[in-house]
């Protein structure tokens, strides 16, 4: 009787992840070019967050040109009307063929339609292939730290220390700033009226939500970040032009990185999130709104180092935390994605999901009134 009693009182809670919430963690940061290049720094080195770790260039894209038929010529004629000679810089507009015409009259001229270079000629097909300018890639540390490793031709690792902390969806990729906070408490609205010139370049604390209106705001005052506890699923489908089907983003130019810390909707920041960004207002953070929910889980994430850490770690990760009825919750995976919730109950007993698998489920009663039936894993506790 004990056991089947101590496995019920196991079934009415349930262990599930949480956000990274880290006033000291080690921090490691793998930065990669996309294709092999070179790497400018050594293992021992110390960089800032905005210096330049690796570099490449991608090749540009290339253009075909029928030389052939623009000058009326047979294509074994190409090669010897060529004025530009292979691997030659070229400007756009500079007659690059022209045809012997007749008796040195009549001729016709091909101008380079781009600036690049003659990369190939062919007397068999009687096209000539231009190639435009290599696009120049820089990769910059992100953060400060230390080098710890250096992958040949291809980018570096970087440590540090300091506070880090995650958001559970997050839009418009890295950028680094000053902390401002900028609202009175984790519940409040961060609003067009707190936002002006002189927070150009910061990454600003909000509270519980911000609209779209603010939003653009932010970005027309220059903002580098907004960290918001909630925001409007719509305004975030009119921002990135498409619908977030699946939460996988990073890659978009919108200016401010956005990180939403709690749900969609108006939900207060968690408090101990709140408090630990507050308390390190003017420093120097990174941020980045890069997500991705699936397999490899990407979080957005805001992260301080802490140049001056003495080497001791004191961390709080909100993980392995017990839910049970009544608690507080946000769906971390489609169709409910960033929905915020109470559990209403926990089922002890396995069900049978579209997918033929049985796992165990929650009752979810969603702010609306509405409830569903949603995996335990689909769950994410919020920590108030």
């Amino acid at each position: 009787q004990m056991n089947i009693l101590n496995w019920r009182i196991q079934m009415s809670r349930s262990y599930t992840p949480g956000l990274k919430i880290l006033s000291r963690t080690k921090i490691i940061k793998r930065r990669q070019l996309p294709m092999k290049g070179n790497v400018h720094l050594k293992i021992g080195d110390i960089v800032k967050s905005d210096e330049i770790v690796a570099s490449t260039e991608l090749p540009g894209n290339v253009q075909m040109l029928n030389v052939a038929n623009q000058l009326n010529i047979e294509p074994e004629n190409v090669p010897e009307c060529m004025l530009a000679v292979l691997d030659e810089t070229i400007s756009k507009g500079q007659i690059i063929a022209e045809s012997k015409g007749i008796f040195g009259m009549f001729k016709n001229q091909l101008k380079s339609p781009i600036d690049g270079t003659l990369a190939n000629v062919s007397e068999i097909t009687g096209q000539a292939i231009l190639s435009e300018p290599p696009i120049p890639v820089e990769v910059d540390a992100y953060t400060s730290g230390t080098i710890t490793e250096v992958q040949n031709k291809e980018g570096v690792t970087i440590e540090t220390e300091g506070v880090l902390a995650q958001g559970i969806l997050g839009i418009g990729g890295e950028n680094r700033g000053i902390l401002k906070v900028v609202t009175s408490s984790p519940n409040d609205e961060l609003t067009v009226d707190m936002i002006n010139e002189s927070h150009k370049g910061m990454i600003l604390l909000g509270g519980g939500f911000i609209n779209l209106n603010t939003f653009n705001h932010a970005k027309k005052m220059g903002v580098a970040g907004i960290v918001s506890g909630g925001f409007d699923y719509t305004d975030l489908s009119k921002i990135l032009g498409y619908s977030l089907g699946v939460a996988i983003t990073g890659s978009e130019k919108i200016g401010p990185s956005l990180i939403i810390t709690e749900g969609f909707g108006r939900i207060g920041m968690a408090k101990r999130t709140y408090a630990l960004l507050s308390s390190n207002e003017g420093k120097f953070a990174s941020i980045n709104g890069s997500t991705q929910i699936r397999a490899g889980v990407i979080r957005p994430e805001i992260l301080i180092p802490d140049e001056l850490s003495n080497g001791e770690s004191i961390d709080f990760k909100e993980t392995d935390l017990a839910i049970s009825e009544g608690s507080l919750i946000r769906v971390i995976r489609v169709p409910f994605f960033g929905k915020v919730g109470k559990v209403k109950s926990l089922p002890p007993e396995l069900k049978k999901m579209e997918s033929e698998t049985m796992v165990r489920v929650a009752e979810i009663e969603f702010e609306d009134g509405t409830v569903e039936v949603i995996p335990r894993a689909n769950l994410e506790m919020i920590i108030t």
